[in-house]
């Protein structure tokens, strides 16, 4: 559910006209709902809550890290998933108490560890054994013994795109499932690290229950076996990765979710800790985007829109389907015609969608990207010289700019010429 409806054919975040804030701030731009923002935490974490879970939620903040959409989970009791410093100063920034924030990711460096240290926040989330070590140094040298949960690989196919999963063997992330016990022990004799957990998360955008499932299961196995090691598991990071409807799926709800993950873990006396990211801001936000263009082709229609890639980098790097519809519905009489959505970068893979059944629309109409909260604003970027987009948060009857679009003498600011020229 979200709160982008139409009102007498024109259409609305909650109770702001998507057009004024066109008008007023100019496209392309992000809008994000409160009122959606607070509904999908609030029935996420009641799940978790009448499933009789002890659970922490963490919002993943590389899905939005923008400082008001994290101070709007922050007030809400929500605490912090994190993969950089950045993230890290962001989440403290808006508020989100240190005690309530995981630090994970795979390729910490020296400084981010010792900012983290510093800060005490609540566990950080190790990847492998060089950063085990490298932690435990710095961590001693403060004198502490740093939380943490040494995130396991468990070789599950989740399922959903290959450049999203993360659990298989294959991938990147974690520590192999077969070397846990051996580098848990390592873990155990290092004196500036406390072992407190397990982490595991196995992609993003997950549609089924089942590889959840399997992963809890070899959670739990390895869990067993820790304790038998003498080594107190306390606290299971289950990551996130619970998708949303983009085009027509029907993911799992949270209450089905935390169920399995009740039935699984649920009598282990561990506290949970969940890091959903997309299910939290995907559906709250859209990018609204203007006609510049409707071009002609040899074989086709193309509708050329103000926003590009660089804006929205899912379709282009994912082949990611967003919905996409009028601010303003069709015309009496008017029946959709075939186009592709393309941006004006140089580049053919700026396309959002080929051959999209849309209403007629002519230069100058609006357009809005539905699902569009959740690594869009995120993955922007200033290619071919294009200002980012700025970002917009409607609450009730109201909007505020929480991120400026910068202007190009602002861009032009951070770089300078060496002395030779």
């Amino acid at each position: 559910m979200n709160h982008f409806d139409y009102h007498d054919g024109e259409l609305y975040a909650e109770q702001v006209a998507i057009s004024r804030i066109a008008r007023e701030v100019g496209t392309p731009f992000y809008c994000y709902s409160t009122a959606t923002l607070v509904r999908h935490y609030t029935v996420f974490a009641d799940a978790l809550k009448a499933a009789g879970l002890d659970a922490t939620v963490c919002f993943a903040c590389k899905a939005n890290p923008n400082l008001a959409v994290i101070r709007t989970f922050a007030e809400l009791g929500a605490g912090a998933d994190v993969v950089s410093e950045g993230e890290l100063r962001q989440a403290l920034a808006a508020g989100v108490p240190p005690g309530r924030i995981v630090f994970s990711g795979v390729g910490k460096t020296l400084h981010e560890l010792e900012f983290a240290v510093a800060k005490g926040i609540l566990q950080i989330n190790v990847e492998s054994e060089p950063e085990l070590l490298l932690l435990s140094q710095v961590a001693a040298a403060r004198g502490v013994r740093m939380p943490i949960a040494l995130r396991v690989n468990p070789d599950v196919d989740a399922g959903t795109h290959a450049k999203i999963t993360t659990g298989k063997k294959e991938n990147k992330f974690g520590i192999e499932w077969t070397r846990a016990r051996e580098v848990y022990a390592l873990a155990q004799s290092l004196p500036g690290v406390e072992v407190v957990g397990v982490a595991c998360h196995i992609g993003s955008q997950l549609t089924e229950l089942e590889p959840f499932r399997e992963a809890f299961l070899r959670v739990r196995d390895l869990v067993a076996l820790l304790r038998a090691d003498g080594i107190d598991i306390r606290r299971l990071d289950l990551g996130g990765g619970l998708g949303v409807p983009y085009d027509g799926e029907t993911p799992p709800s949270p209450a089905a979710y935390a169920k399995v993950m009740a039935e699984t873990l649920g009598d282990l006396g561990c506290r949970i800790v969940v890091e959903p990211g997309r299910l939290l801001v995907g559906n709250a936000g859209i990018l609204v985007s203007r006609v510049v263009y409707v071009k002609e082709g040899a074989t086709r229609t193309f509708l050329i829109v103000d926003a590009a890639m660089n804006d929205l980098m899912r379709p282009a790097l994912y082949d990611a389907h967003h919905a996409i519809f009028p601010v303003h519905q069709a015309r009496p009489g008017e029946e959709p015609v075939e186009v592709d959505v393309v941006g004006p970068v140089c580049e053919s893979g700026d396309t959002f969608a080929k051959q999209r059944r849309l209403p007629p629309m002519r230069s100058g109409d609006l357009l809005a990207f539905g699902t569009a909260g959740a690594y869009g604003a995120a993955m922007s970027s200033t290619y071919n010289t294009r200002p980012l987009v700025p970002e917009v948060l409607v609450k009730d009857e109201a909007y505020a700019v929480v991120r400026a679009r910068p202007s190009y003498d602002e861009m032009r600011a951070l770089e300078s010429l060496p002395d030779w020229f």
